[in-house]
């Protein structure tokens, strides 16, 4: 396949649009050319739509005076490499970074902004297209957070749809997330003399094992069983380039993953039981997870309607910044979540073809 500039691609052929869009290093804080490429591209395709530019976030909306308004959100960036920048095409199959989180479902939503400025008349529904920064690094830095805060009436809606890779099934709300870290203080003294001092790293063992030990909950949210975690992600300790002195002081970083029956709150008392025994404990991120809201009448059209299957999400996504103001929201995409930000994601032509025929019917354009 020969390369082509994500301007030049042809919408109709995704796979070619998502290679090119892969073609273009992304990662997280370096999205400002593949924004511009957008928008270029945008401005270019679908000039009838309404082209906001905030920060390095790009939002498209239609103005068609329907009655109800779809909110759709991609992500620009992506972790970093691994082995695997660049686009390689092989058939049906494109590899590279990004491709199934989520550049792939980059490439839907601009084929449905150039659907949509084609062929307004036959859709059924407003539509709105944003393309946003920061979603894979802390949340100070997420580009829908921006936009919230500074002109979110662009992202006003009924209903929101998150192109977050799910292979094509629902991937109803999602988990909250709780980073926690526990610190156990000691007494330095010489590693000859150990019994003058207090090693904080050993004072930090029983809890380690605990953690160790523990195993997470399956817990049903409106039929759906979100399975939690629990994981030790990093422990510090000991003095820098000091072999010869009993450690003062231990830190045990934790990332809970819970079901969104929980508050953040709740989640933070159960892993603060499991903590017992450290000298002080600190929450560094809290972020509330969303319920299915299956029985939303829009969400419940999207899904019965269009016959798709659901599953429970595991992880964290934008889905719970729209339900936390009331719009109800579902993750749906192309891409096998399973290998996002691994070294051998890939997306497939038949999955990018799935995701936009679906996305076209919902919204009467296909």
């Amino acid at each position: 396949m020969t390369s082509v500039s994500v301007v030049d691609a042809e919408a109709t052929d995704l796979l070619d649009l998502a290679a090119a869009l892969v073609a273009v290093p992304s990662e997280s804080h370096q999205e400002r050319e593949l924004a511009d490429l957008v928008e270029a591209r945008l401005q270019a395709r679908a000039p009838s739509l309404e082209i906001e530019r905030v920060g390095d976030n790009v939002v498209a909306r239609t103005d068609l005076g329907r009655e109800r308004r779809i909110v759709f959100g991609g992500h620009l960036d992506t972790v970093p490499g691994n082995g695997n920048d660049g686009a390689r095409v092989d058939g049906d199959v494109l590899h590279g970074l990004g491709s199934a989180d989520m550049k792939g479902g980059l490439a839907v939503l601009l084929r449905l902004a150039e659907t949509l400025h084609a062929d307004p008349e036959r859709a059924c529904h407003d539509v709105t297209l944003a393309f946003y920064v920061g979603e894979e690094v802390a949340d100070e830095f997420n580009g829908l957070r921006e936009v919230f805060e500074t002109r979110h009436r662009l992202l006003a809606g009924d209903l929101a749809v998150l192109l977050e890779p799910t292979d094509g099934w629902v991937e109803a709300g999602c988990q909250g997330v709780l980073v926690m870290e526990a610190r156990f203080d000691g007494e330095r003294a010489h590693t000859a003399r150990p019994w003058m001092g207090r090693n904080a790293i050993h004072r930090a063992a029983d809890v380690l094992a605990r953690l160790s030990a523990h195993e997470s909950d399956t817990v049903d949210v409106d039929g759906l069983a979100y399975r939690e975690a629990l994981q030790v992600v990093r422990v510090d300790g000991g003095i820098p380039d000091k072999y010869n002195v009993v450690p003062d002081r231990c830190v045990v970083a934790v990332n809970r993953r819970f079901a969104p029956r929980y508050t953040p709150e709740e989640a933070e008392a159960q892993v603060v039981a499991l903590l017992e025994g450290a000298d002080a404990v600190e929450v560094l991120q809290a972020q509330p997870g969303a319920a299915p809201n299956l029985t939303d009448p829009l969400v419940a059209e999207f899904v019965t309607g269009l016959g798709l299957p659901v599953r429970p999400k595991l992880g964290w996504t934008d889905v719970a910044r729209f339900a936390s103001r009331g719009v109800p929201a579902l993750n749906f995409g192309p891409g096998d979540p399973t290998i996002a930000h691994t070294a051998g994601e890939y997306v497939t032509r038949g999955s990018l073809e799935h995701v936009y025929g679906t996305l076209a019917r919902f919204l009467g354009v296909g």
